[in-house]
């Protein structure tokens, strides 16, 4: 549905917002949240070797973040996507990606286990890490292949040889000092894209992610621009809030997480409120997502990648927008624009 504030509020000019939601009826009971939009919270400074269960397993879309450094002794590490934990008999390996230092030419294998047997392995050269360097790998899973980036830039992409549906593990070996994993999930905005979201690393114990939170947007927003949030959930959370606000302190756009009544709603600048009927997605001491996208006409909203909604919004308001506030029952690992 969608609907249009008729007039303009006292002290407001040339600003024309509606908002784009599901309202829930009443008596309507929200369906079980799926797996799907269930984050499991980032692991910092892990102990290697690490094994962690993987929520919900692979699935297309979903992406692992890995952020660390390669140790000046260096010989090789390897980051392996399993079926199960087992010790004996050893589990499947559905994706081993390898990366090996010690040779003349540092290079990554990659490769699959699959019955206690390795299969052909596939070889990629010119590896862009060194022996000392920090890096930030990003695995996505697609429908046929996982492709890897390192630092932002595309590496590599390897054939599946087992379904994606048996992968529940993830493990690292090897000599590398990880500083933090994160489990995230793709942009929905981005439609038939073939590459895929730069990761933007976890600043831990940033002051500027202190919250109150406030984030200064010098240019406004303009289209095609997209803003992340990544963060945790505290223990007994109250409240989270998301807002843009003008250069007159207005805010036309608010997003609000009630914890005690389990509600999502956008707040227009009349105080009038509008609840997002959807899954809850916000939940005690776990990770979430929040994007805004910002196209022509308005923003579109997603949380742990799914779609939500939309604002309407005008060019001129976007561009009028210079500030980004989050407060909240939130620990922040992450704010880009």
């Amino acid at each position: 549905a969608s609907q249009s504030r008729g007039g303009r509020a006292p002290g407001t000019r040339n600003c024309t917002l509606s908002w784009s939601f599901c309202t829930m009826l009443p008596g309507e009971k929200l369906d079980p949240i799926p797996d799907s939009f269930i984050l499991q919270p980032p692991v910092f400074h892990p102990v290697v070797p690490y094994v962690t269960t993987i929520f919900g397993g692979l699935h297309i879309g979903k992406m692992v973040m890995l952020q660390g450094g390669v140790p000046l002794g260096a010989r090789r590490f390897q980051v392996d996507f399993q079926c199960g934990c087992s010790l004996c008999p050893r589990p499947d390996i559905a994706i081993h990606f390898n990366p090996r230092f010690h040779t003349s030419k540092p290079h990554v294998i990659c490769n699959t286990l699959h019955g206690g047997h390795w299969q052909r392995e596939a070889r990629w050269p010119h590896l862009p890490l060194q022996k000392g360097d920090s890096f930030l790998i990003l695995f996505l899973f697609g429908n046929e292949d996982v492709k890897v980036s390192v630092n932002g830039h595309h590496f590599l992409h390897y054939r599946y040889r087992l379904p994606l549906s048996r992968v529940d593990t993830l493990g690292i070996f090897g000599d590398i000092v990880v500083e933090a994993v994160g489990f995230l999930n793709i942009n929905p905005f981005v439609e038939g894209s073939r590459e895929y979201p730069a990761g933007h690393p976890f600043l831990l114990r940033s002051p500027r992610l202190e919250v109150p939170c406030s984030c200064a947007l010098p240019r406004g927003l303009w289209p095609g621009q997209v803003i992340v949030v990544r963060g945790l959930v505290l223990q007994e959370p109250k409240d989270f809030t998301l807002s843009l606000r003008d250069e007159a302190a207005h805010s036309p756009v608010t997003l609000r997480a009630s914890f005690a009544d389990r509600t999502l709603a956008w707040i227009s600048p009349w105080g009038r409120k509008k609840l997002i009927s959807a899954p809850f997605l916000f939940h005690p001491q776990r990770f979430f997502e929040v994007l805004l996208l910002c196209q022509e006409g308005g923003l579109k909203l997603a949380l742990n990648g799914q779609g939500l909604g939309a604002t309407t919004l005008g060019q001129q308001a976007l561009e009028r927008l210079r500030d980004l506030r989050i407060s909240g029952s939130v620990q922040l690992y992450c704010v880009h624009y």
